[in-house]
């Protein structure tokens, strides 16, 4: 059953070919398994952290998909192949004009500004009107996390003013072939197409903290592990469609799982530091928006790597 515990928004799809206003159009298990890996999976072996070689995919732009109550499972598999690097540029952005404003949290037209501004950049967030909402905070969260600012989620000057002078997209560490990419020391998820980094999530990886808690479906038994998020090259092997569900930790939001009980899911707490029981975490709102875009299919490759913060 689902690992992960009770924690506290649509965007565009994939295609930077697409007009990503229009994406913001875009909106948003078989047995109930871990968000976590717990001593009864410590069998399984460690894929080891590498660089992944991706095949690159031809990707279409598809209709969102219609949330349904079916669980698709397939075999997984982990891949550790030896790395494959290429050289890129960096795309270009011009600078903010006019500059960002430091609105705190703020609503209102500066901070309709500083939404579009963070959509350029390829920060997802919900919608560009002017109401600094959830997933806004997110953005400002997942910003000030790939740039090493403090990420409370507040738009304050030191924020707003890098914001106003990047001249260069962020990337993910991944820059060849489409695949999801977890940076646990970044704590952020990276969606990747043909080599381009097209949309930045914050999210809260595996605190690395061993647990030992009472199972939440089966009463006078307990739950044990490591709250680790594995690294290495994983794809999603299968997912659950539906809303929210009770897992054995706590409820979790229509997961897709890459690797054993580890899953990409939707929940209600994704603070500026590793919190889950090893599951990666997304807002409610970002992952409803993963699946209607379909951006995250079964199979995808899913690649963990780094080492959490502290």
């Amino acid at each position: 059953m689902g690992r992960d515990d009770t924690r506290q928004a649509p965007g565009g799809g994939m295609h930077r070919g697409m007009q990503w206003r229009t994406l913001l159009l875009g909106v948003g298990a078989l047995a109930l398994t871990a968000c976590a890996e717990t001593t009864l999976a410590s069998s399984q072996p460690t894929p080891t952290e590498l660089e992944p070689v991706i095949v690159t995919t031809t990707t279409t732009t598809l209709p969102p998909t219609t949330t349904s109550t079916t669980t698709t499972t397939t075999t997984t598999t982990t891949t550790t192949l030896p790395p494959t690097t290429t050289t890129t540029t960096l795309p270009a952005v011009p600078v903010a004009d006019p500059s960002i404003q430091a609105v705190g949290t703020s609503s209102g037209e500066s901070t309709r500004a500083a939404q579009w501004r963070l959509l350029e950049l390829g920060f997802w967030l919900q919608e560009p009107d002017g109401n600094y909402g959830l997933t806004t905070r997110q953005a400002v969260m997942a910003f000030q996390k790939y740039y090493g600012l403090s990420a409370d989620g507040s738009l304050g000057p030191e924020t707003a003013a890098l914001m106003s002078s990047v001249t260069t997209k962020p990337t993910a560490s991944a820059d060849a072939g489409t695949l999801v990419e977890v940076d646990k020391s970044k704590q952020l998820l990276f969606f990747i197409v043909d080599g381009n980094t097209e949309w930045i999530l914050n999210t809260s990886t595996g605190s690395e903290i061993p647990y030992r808690e009472p199972d939440q479906n089966t009463p006078g038994e307990w739950q044990t592990g490591d709250s680790v998020t594995r690294t290495g090259l994983h794809s999603v092997y299968r997912q659950r469609a539906e809303g929210w569900w009770e897992g054995d930790l706590g409820s979790i939001y229509r997961p897709k799982y890459f690797t054993g009980g580890i899953a990409v899911h939707g929940s209600n707490s994704i603070p500026n530091y590793p919190a889950s029981h090893g599951c990666v975490r997304v807002s409610v709102p970002a992952m409803d928006w993963i699946w209607a875009n379909d951006i995250m299919p079964m199979d995808i490759p899913v690649w963990v790597h780094g080492n959490i913060p502290g």
